[in-house]
């Protein structure tokens, strides 16, 4: 489900730049920036690399799920669904006299997700139907840690932004439980 919701964002987001520059090729890629042997990845080039940071659960307190039709002879408990945080980094891989172009992307990206932070079925009918919505918040990084994560990446920085991609949600819809659920008797009153 996460290759899911990234690779919708990437597609989302490929749309907006090619209608806003009239492009035909995608700008974004959905890629490590170095390679296994610390090459850079030569498909990254000249692109906006969409790659994921981290991953978390949410801690936000949630209900175990009870599946309870009305008037049902059961009850039925299900496993909790997970809620995941996924922090997904755009970086602009542009160099040389590209450069103020890598800066446009950005920019542009930027735009994008500041007009649509959420997706779901009804504005993105292509989101997987898994996922029930996605919403994306810039995550603000002090400079020591920016310069920590991109130590840890193992590059050089670039122009980047990250984002904080709330309510990715794995639900396998197991059955933990089910019962019979008792009725009230019902008497009768005769003349």
């Amino acid at each position: 489900m996460i290759d899911a919701a990234v690779g919708h964002i990437a597609s989302e987001l490929n749309q907006y730049i090619r209608r806003t520059f009239s492009l035909s090729e995608d700008m974004v890629v959905i890629s490590n920036l170095l390679e296994l042997d610390s090459t850079v990845s030569v498909h990254v080039n000249n692109k906006l690399a969409l790659f994921l940071v981290n991953i978390e659960k949410d801690t936000t307190p949630q209900q175990q799920g009870h599946l309870n039709a009305p008037g049902a002879e059961r009850s039925v408990v299900s496993t909790t669904p997970l809620y995941l945080n996924l922090y997904l980094m755009v970086a602009g891989n542009f160099s040389g006299g590209n450069y103020s172009e890598g800066l446009k992307f950005i920019s542009t990206a930027v735009s994008f997700f500041q007009r649509q932070p959420m997706m779901d079925q009804h504005n993105t009918p292509a989101l997987d139907k898994r996922i029930e919505k996605i919403m994306l918040d810039i995550e603000n990084m002090s400079m020591q840690d920016l310069s920590s994560m991109w130590g840890m990446l193992g590059g050089k920085y670039l122009p980047s932004v990250l984002y904080k991609v709330r309510m990715v949600t794995f639900d396998a819809g197991d059955i933990q439980q089910q019962s019979h659920l008792m009725k009230e008797p019902e008497f009768l009153l005769g003349n």
